[in-house]
């Protein structure tokens, strides 16, 4: 129950410690989960299975001593096997520095977060570098857990490899006092964790509303990850790693943003309801809502492009786009790749990064003709564009970036409509499709090109589950689906004039002529009803008038 360890140790290697559980989950084909309906998954009955995979509970900690000391009580009193557990609470700067209680779990550590750098995120950073387990499951310093808490969650893990699962968790009244960590333990370990608080009493999370509205997140589709908040949640540590762990410059709304990155990767959200925990006392985002909100909407935003706060923003830059627009630009003339990129970057979506594709490198600063230079287009091109912040020249296509979540190639010479960007997302998102395809009209660069429209986390989960380049639309097809679509009301079949599109804006041409149609209609109102008058008039006189 107890081990004697002062933190004054070098941290271990990760996964260096020998005798531990398996660092994988045993080779087999993994499970495909389409959108975010996990239901093909089936987790064994709590106390039914035999675990093999080693977790670490990763404890960011400031202060509040007592209720970490009731924490780390009821995780010594896990169903979990304690070879496979190991604890590492990350001492965030604590004046005077924490101390680890007598009962504990055997395998505890405490280490603290490196000077100069401070906040949860970095915290938790520094526990997972220090930690040695194959599934990493944070939890905060306040979250009292349940017997089977470990347990529950790291079944999920046994069974695939990418998925968040996210423990549950009530809100009651705490009173410093009231509990001892004996008491805490003999409760936890006896089963009787769900007595310690009032349950009637105890305030309930939002997530709870999101996750009972949509079927347990199944139907959540590309949302699920916004209740990924933190407090007691696990990954995998490869998907830890490779989305990068936490963002330490994230002091609030870090979680949700690691949530983002995690569904990026092609992770799927579990909600486990099996087991519970109390968090002990009120969060100070539960506190202090609109302020908490006020703080970390902008960091949110320029993170998360899906953030619904940003998607009512138009008009703006973010650090993170929304769209990558990739155009092949070598071998085409200036007119076929400007007539795209313009219509591009003068449509109504405005966070969008476009790479123009082509030999840069091949561009040479001597003495030529200019006006018989075989690069004289992609001269001509780089020099149009050298001044728009939002294109950038690439000689090769870009490598995926994880963090924006769409991706669309286009074709030079084709004509996007001023809201073809989004149109295409939105249809994406209507149709919970991985990759939007769009046989095009016959354009300048030849006969039937296509555009493609993937979404990043489509993409990532199936070359995850070991997608090929040449298989890979199959996976995704079946993970995500594909939609087709007519390119009817999102491009222009064809340009009159070979100079760059001029895009039209569509909704004024629209009130223009309607207003027009107006006009139209009431001249000819007037004239009806002069003419119903002359009509009743029988003098001959006022006829020769009319004539005259």
């Amino acid at each position: 129950m107890t081990v004697v360890d002062d933190g004054s140790r070098e941290p271990e290697g990760r996964h260096g410690t020998a005798n531990r559980g398996s660092a994988k989950i045993p080779d087999r084909v993994q499970p495909r989960v389409r959108h975010n309906d996990y239901s093909v998954l089936q987790p064994p009955p709590l106390g039914g299975w035999t675990p093999t995979l080693d977790v670490s509970v990763v404890i960011p900690a400031f202060g509040e001593t007592e209720k970490l000391h009731l924490v780390l009580a009821a995780l010594a009193a896990q169903t979990y096997p304690a070879h496979l557990l190991e604890v590492v609470v990350v001492d965030d700067g604590s004046d005077p520095p924490l101390t680890l209680p007598e009962i504990k779990p055997e395998n505890t550590r405490l280490v603290p977060t490196a000077p100069g750098l401070w906040g949860s995120a970095n915290a938790v950073n520094t526990g997972a570098a220090a930690s040695d387990g194959s599934v990493l499951l944070r939890l905060d310093s306040d979250m009292l857990v349940y017997s089977d808490h470990v347990e529950s969650q790291l079944r999920w893990q046994h069974i695939a490899d990418y998925l968040a699962v996210l423990g549950h968790k009530m809100f009651p009244e705490f009173v410093p006092g009231l509990l001892t960590p004996q008491q805490t333990y003999e409760a936890v370990r006896e089963g009787r964790a769900a007595g310690l608080f009032d349950r009637e009493r105890a305030g309930a999370h939002w997530v709870e509303q999101v996750i009972d509205r949509t079927d347990r997140l199944r139907s959540a589709g590309s949302s699920a990850y916004c209740v990924f908040v933190g407090a007691t949640g696990s990954v995998h540590r490869d998907l830890f790693d490779a989305v990068g762990g936490m963002d330490p410059a994230l002091i609030l709304g870090g979680d949700t943003e690691l949530g983002y990155r995690l569904a990026q990767a092609g992770a799927v959200f579990v909600p486990d309801l099996d087991s519970s925990s109390w968090h002990l006392g009120n969060s100070q985002m539960r506190l202090r809502r609109e302020s908490g909100a006020r703080y970390r909407r902008p960091f949110v935003s320029n993170r998360v492009p899906l953030f619904r706060e940003r998607r009512k923003i138009h008009g703006r830059q973010w650090s993170v786009p929304y769209i990558d627009v990739i155009i092949d630009s070598g071998g085409h003339r200036l007119e076929d790749v400007r007539v795209t990129a313009d219509r591009v970057l003068a449509g109504d979506m405005s966070d969008i990064r476009v790479f123009l594709v082509g030999p840069w490198a091949t561009l040479g600063a001597g003495p030529r003709t200019p006006l018989d230079d075989p690069e004289l287009d992609l001269r001509l091109l780089r020099e149009t564009y050298r001044g728009e912040s939002r294109v950038r020249f690439v000689d090769e296509p870009p490598g995926i970036d994880r963090s924006v979540p769409f991706r669309l190639a286009l074709p030079a010479g084709s004509l996007p409509t001023p809201r073809a960007l989004r149109v295409l997302t939105d249809t994406a998102e209507s149709e919970e499709a991985g990759l939007v395809s769009v046989v095009l009209p016959h354009a300048k660069s030849g006969a039937a090109p296509h555009s493609r429209l993937e979404r990043t986390a489509a993409f990532a989960r199936a070359r995850h589950l070991g997608a090929t380049e040449a298989d890979i639309d199959r996976v995704v097809d079946e993970v995500y689906g594909v939609h087709w679509m007519d390119w009817a009301g999102s491009f222009v079949d064809d340009l009159a004039h070979d100079g760059p599109a001029v895009p039209c804006d569509w909704p004024a041409e629209l009130r223009e002529a309607q207003l027009e149609a107006k006009r139209q209609r009431a001249r000819a109102d007037r004239l009806e009803r002069k003419l119903r008058w002359l009509r009743r008039l029988r003098t001959p006189g006022i006829w020769r008038r009319v004539f005259r």
